[in-house]
């Protein structure tokens, strides 16, 4: 099992525009919250002490502003900040497939993630698929409550280890993704399905160095936020007020760190250790079935697949077509 950590921390140095890009997205959201909410705040109380309006009247405005903040947030995440990432993700893909770093990165991502997916919601629809198979077959192969039922005193590292699962998911299908934006296949679906099956076939080194890296990832962030907690304790001598701020300034570095800099570092990683654990390696059947044995969304990834197919009429000719039993 191997991490790649030097090559890939040395693909993240070199997409720092994409990852000061999504850094600076994520400050001035931030800000945006900040001056909406306290906006919102503002307004509430001013108008209650006016007397203009009752407090039930306030709390019903301060859900409709929370509903409304909520779909803003989806939907810009869905058609914004979701394109940075896969573009993001496509260079990462072309660095580890090439070593070339592409001269305008940002324009060169904004055009992988357009040609391979002419709309947005099409990257996000495949996308949850894949997500949705990967937990399923990962939590399929790996049952930690089956293999320490016998010990009730481990009960709460189980789940632990299970929400480590999960979680690494969420990392594991950025690096299909990935193999998506290097593929040839123009069948979008076919080409999540393929990236399923050749992930079925290394998951044990691809899932274990993902668990381990995501491990880390909030270790460190854990130690993070305790080196700044000092600042929260100088303020705090001063007022109560100052404290508060002490302790939302910690917050917000050790966030900003982490979704910054960590995130992408470790989705990084987890690309490159895909993308090498099945450099020459070829989906086949029978690795398709036994998948699909352990996730029915897999069937649904492989029956998309096949009506796009059939629909357009993608697909190399000549190559062998990786057929599924249901």
């Amino acid at each position: 099992m191997g991490l790649h950590f030097r090559k890939a921390t040395s693909i993240f140095r070199k997409t720092i525009p994409f990852v000061l890009l999504r850094l600076g997205v994520g400050l001035l959201l931030g800000v945006l919250t900040v001056v909406y909410f306290g906006f919102i705040a503002w307004l509430g109380y001013t108008l209650v002490d006016a007397g203009t309006i009752s407090g039930g009247i306030a709390i019903v405005g301060l859900l409709l502003s929370v509903g409304l903040f909520v779909w803003g947030w989806r939907l810009f995440s869905k058609y914004v900040l979701y394109l940075i990432k896969a573009g993001h993700i496509a260079v990462i893909a072309h660095i580890v497939e090439t070593g070339d770093v592409p001269p305008n990165q940002i324009q060169y991502g904004k055009d992988q993630v357009k040609e391979h997916f002419v709309e947005a919601s099409t990257l996000f629809a495949v996308d949850t698929v894949v997500t949705a198979v990967v937990k399923q077959f990962n939590e399929g192969v790996v049952s930690f409550s089956k293999l320490f039922s016998f010990v009730p005193s481990l009960k709460k590292l189980v789940r632990l280890l299970g929400k480590a699962v999960a979680l690494a998911a969420s990392y594991i299908d950025e690096a299909i993704i990935a193999y998506m934006f290097v593929d040839g296949e123009q069948n979008r679906w076919q080409s999540a399905r393929d990236g399923v099956i050749l992930y079925g076939k290394n998951w044990k080194p691809v899932l274990a160095s993902t668990m381990l890296i995501v491990s880390g990832l909030y270790v460190a962030s854990f130690l993070l936020f305790i080196a700044f907690t000092p600042i929260a304790g100088v303020l705090g001598d001063l007022s109560s007020v100052f404290e508060i701020a002490g302790w939302a300034v910690v917050g917000g570095i050790t966030l900003t760190v982490y979704t910054g800099f960590l995130k992408p570092w470790v989705k990084t990683v987890v690309i490159t250790t895909f993308l090498v654990e099945i450099e020459g390696e070829t989906p086949d059947s029978e690795t398709a079935d036994w998948i699909a044995g352990r996730s029915d969304r897999f069937q649904e990834l492989a029956s998309k697949a096949e009506t796009e197919e059939s629909t357009t009429g993608t697909g190399p000719a000549g190559e062998e077509q990786v057929a599924v039993t249901p």
